[in-house]
């Protein structure tokens, strides 16, 4: 920690105030009341990836109010508002992402969700238990902010309302941030830097990254034994898949803890399902498994998939089964770029004055805010927004179903916005 601290000191005092620029109090000031009713709004109303209609309804008209330039249908629901400055300059952009989940919310809000939607065939609870609701109601907020500082700025702001963070749904190959860069988001509107955030359990107000890789990349492994059914009562007689289950569930967990450093970079393979069977007395001949990787280095993730592979297969085999094996990418490892990450530390002091870490550790938590780091430098940081008063170590987790935000953090997230965008087409 004391190393931490020593080094996120020395990268605020090797940026200096030539990068920062104040944002407008006022006007901050005069549209929260807007962006904590859009918020409820949003939170009441969520809605799934790629089916996000109302909010992206809802963002393009705010945006259209402003009088900037809108192009809906990007990246599926995404949408995009281009703010044009009155004098030329270089191009940023600011990213929010728009998606809820499959979750039955039990935060007892007043505007909590009761919102159903379809996920893999089944009518589901959704909720914004991720707090996606308050990223889209403070871009938002940043954006009137700006526009109506349009004859001051030079250059333009990119506002990236995204779909389908959480990952791309059954039957669609790309989620939300890689569709977009594919159909060129990036070049189309010539940006040179991107920087977004996510609100997670921490000190209300309270910001962090680090550079390089702060966030893991995420994978998911599916793996398909195939053995010979057979009678629980003569197990010799076909091919045991559910032994093989278990003996493959232990070969991952000894294929992290005995062949990583866990010294040089953290890794997370992890069997989370696991379905076979339909009867207490039959041995299946398949069975189906599913889990995630997490890790920080492409050339070490490569190396493990393929020991995983090579292991797995032994195991199948050992047994007398066969095995399926395959892995999809969901997020990549999201990369701030280090130059980025310093030059923001003192942008940032001026929005949360000592709150404000440099240097955080990763995290093996996944964003495909990545997709868009890989074509141009970007930073992605962390908003604290825990109750007031609350332990965040003891607050619920993004993804469960208390999960809030403390709503007096959307000013902070506002002030960042706004703070990073003039003081890079200032800088």
């Amino acid at each position: 920690m004391i190393r931490t601290l020593a080094f996120a000191a020395a990268v605020l005092a090797a940026f200096p105030a030539q990068a920062q620029v104040r944002a407008p109090d006022a006007a901050i000031a005069a549209v929260m009341p807007d962006v904590v009713t859009w918020r409820r709004d949003f939170h009441a109303n969520p809605e799934l990836g790629f089916a996000e209609h109302r909010t992206a309804a809802a963002v393009a008209a705010h945006l259209r109010s402003l009088g900037l330039e809108v192009h809906e249908g990007v990246g599926k629901t995404g949408v995009v508002g281009v703010l044009r400055g009155a004098r030329p300059g270089k191009t940023v952009a600011l990213r929010a992402d728009m998606d809820a989940l499959p979750v039955q919310e039990a935060t007892g809000l007043p505007f909590a969700s009761t919102a159903t939607g379809t996920y893999m065939g089944n009518t589901v609870p959704v909720a914004h238990a991720c707090g996606h609701d308050a990223h889209v109601a403070m871009l938002m907020g940043a954006a009137e902010v700006l526009a109506g500082m349009k004859d001051r700025i030079s250059g333009t702001i990119v506002f990236i309302f995204q779909a389908a963070e959480e990952g791309a749904p059954p039957g669609e190959p790309l989620g939300g941030a890689a569709l977009m860069v594919q159909e060129g988001v990036l070049e189309r509107f010539g940006v040179e830097a991107i920087f977004g955030l996510h609100v997670v359990p921490g000190e209300p107000g309270s910001v962090w990254w680090r550079p390089q890789g702060f966030m893991a990349a995420s994978d998911r492994v599916d793996i398909v034994l195939r053995g010979k059914q057979t009678h629980g009562a003569w197990p010799w007689k076909g091919v045991d898949v559910i032994a093989a289950s278990a003996a493959v569930v232990q070969t991952v967990n000894t294929l992290t803890s005995r062949t990583v450093d866990p010294t040089t970079t953290p890794t997370v393979f992890t069997i989370a399902t696991l379905d076979a069977g339909v009867r207490y007395n039959i041995i299946p001949d398949q069975a189906v498994l599913s889990g995630t990787l997490r890790t920080f280095d492409v050339a070490q993730r490569d190396a493990l998939v393929a020991r995983a592979e090579t292991a797995i297969g032994h195991v199948a085999a050992a047994h007398g089964a066969t095995a399926e094996f395959s892995v999809r990418q969901n997020a990549a490892l999201v990369y701030n770029d280090p130059e980025l990450s310093g030059w923001l530390a003192p942008v940032l002091e001026t929005v949360s004055p000592g709150k404000v870490n440099p240097a955080a550790p990763p995290t093996t938590v996944a964003e495909d805010f990545s997709y868009f780091q890989k074509q141009v430098p970007g930073v992605f940081f962390h908003l604290g927004a825990s109750a007031d008063g609350a332990d965040p170590a003891d607050s619920p987790p993004n993804h469960s179903p208390q999960f809030d935000v403390n709503e007096r953090v959307l000013e902070t997230g506002v002030r960042a916005h706004v703070t990073i965008a003039l003081s890079f087409l200032a800088d």
